[in-house]
């Protein structure tokens, strides 16, 4: 009989880059990268952020905005990180004083750029499209929801026409490696292959639920704008994603560390999504994961603190596979290594 399925926060989280995995616990991150020769680079360092240690950083429905431009910032790093093992160009001297400094001017160059063009693809051309329809739409209310279901339909176009590239396809792979480790260790398994590929891709903290989360709040917020200029709504749609931000970052905050029924059918949509931005590694890819996490996360340790089970060393030969009672299904069976 299979033990009830159950997981702990563990307070780690990451994402997929070119041929690897970044994962962050608190302020320190590492970035595991599958080199051409085949061998895995682990990058290690810390990342403190705007406002450093700020008790604003702290304020609910504050905090998911400066979280939102940290996770930018650190992500673009981790990307640009990633991309110099497969550039076309060596990175020669990019250790010394000026390469850092052109790489972080490069870091925010291209976050802005990201905010920039998501909200115009996602806020201003969506408003655009549905102003084409109240010519046959009297309802404002009722543009104002089309409105979000074109938002929404818009990414959902984004995100499956990315994926016909084959790089965005193996980006997928990796980023449900990185879902897989985590919620290995936070269903109380020990970190090891075998139980990494049984567990599931999808994670209710993922990024994408996180922009699900966006699009629905925006819908609701965007409701009560009632100007008549264009160039005002324009404008307090813009203003007003700090605000969505923060009270989607609440929210996904609570999916991850909640699982009662009100929680579970608000994120069964952005974990439906999540079938689409992520895709079954390989052992591989796994491996990957797996290093970027050991590099920040004392994963034995949380196991014996969370659910009080002791890692044993003799399980965690890969070539031992122990078949528990409860079967093979994903997220069902006991876990293995323990004792």
């Amino acid at each position: 009989m299979g033990r009830k399925k159950f997981s702990r926060y563990s307070g780690i989280g990451g994402q997929a880059v070119l041929e690897g995995v970044m994962m962050k616990n608190g302020e320190k991150y590492a970035v595991a990268v599958r080199k051409p020769d085949g061998e895995i680079s682990v990058e290690v360092d810390h990342f403190q952020g705007v406002l450093h240690d700020h008790k604003i950083k702290k304020l609910p429905f504050v905090r998911g905005i400066f979280n939102f431009i940290d996770s930018l910032w650190l992500g673009t790093r981790a990307l640009n990180y990633s991309a110099e093992f497969y550039g076309e160009e060596d990175a020669e001297g990019s250790g010394d004083a000026s390469g850092e400094t052109a790489g972080r001017v490069m870091t925010v160059l291209v976050t802005v750029f990201s905010v920039a063009l998501a909200l115009g693809v996602f806020v201003v051309l969506p408003y655009f499209l549905s102003s084409l329809l109240e010519g046959y739409v009297r309802n404002r209310s009722l543009t104002t929801i089309l409105e979000g279901v074109i938002r929404i339909l818009i990414f959902l176009a984004y995100v499956v026409g990315i994926s016909a590239m084959k790089d965005i396809r193996r980006l997928y792979r990796y980023h449900g490696a990185e879902h897989k480790c985590i919620n290995c260790i936070e269903k109380g398994r020990p970190l090891t292959v075998h139980n990494v590929m049984r567990s599931s891709r999808l994670h209710r903290r993922c990024g994408t639920s996180f922009i699900f989360f966006v699009l629905l709040v925006s819908i609701v917020l965007f409701f009560f704008i009632r100007v008549d200029n264009v160039a005002q709504k324009v404008v307090l749609r813009i203003l007003l994603m700090p605000v969505v931000a923060g009270i989607s970052y609440e929210l996904i905050r609570l999916a991850g560390r909640s699982d009662n029924i009100f929680v579970r059918i608000l994120s069964a949509p952005g974990m439906l999504i999540q079938r689409l931005t992520t895709r079954e590694p390989d052992e591989e890819m796994a491996r990957v994961a797996m290093a970027s996490v050991e590099a920040v996360f004392d994963w034995k340790q949380y196991l014996y603190d969370t659910f009080g089970y002791e890692v044993d060393e003799s399980w965690m030969d890969e070539g031992t596979v122990q078949k528990s009672a409860g079967g093979e299904g994903e997220d069902d069976a006991e876990p293995d290594g323990i004792r």
